[in-house]
């Protein structure tokens, strides 16, 4: 979504997201623990959940692996621009930021990942 044609920061700021191996083993490592958390609580982590499976499939260009760790990376991170705790408003920047990321990589998260998600959903 543009403003005046100008991007909106969240979506400045996943562009920028380039592949970094510490994304990727933070995602890989604390995503699941916070998604359970906030699962069904919070409209975006279907799309999170989705940009994971997108992330760790071998198929997926590595440009669009960094833009999904990136953004999942800012999710899971306990330092971000409106802390979690703060109710109602401490999850705004992160769905901000997993909404661009999404749209980022829009091309490259495929049926199949959104079905794991909705799989991990019906678990819960």
């Amino acid at each position: 979504m543009e403003k005046g044609g100008d991007k909106l920061p969240a979506e400045i700021a996943v562009e920028n997201f380039k592949y970094s191996e510490k994304n990727e083993q933070l995602v890989k490592k604390s995503f699941w623990s916070k998604t359970r958390k906030f699962a069904g609580k919070i409209p975006f982590t279907k799309d999170a959940v989705a940009m994971y499976y997108c992330a760790i499939d071998a198929k997926t260009p590595l440009w669009a692996k960094g833009i999904a760790f990136g953004a999942l990376a800012y999710f899971i991170s306990p330092i971000d621009a409106i802390p979690d705790a703060l109710i109602g408003l401490g999850l705004t920047d992160d769905a901000a930021i997993i909404a661009a990321g999404v749209r980022a990589i829009a091309g490259q998260v495929t049926e199949e990942h959104r079905q794991k998600s909705e799989e991990f959903f019906e678990k819960e």
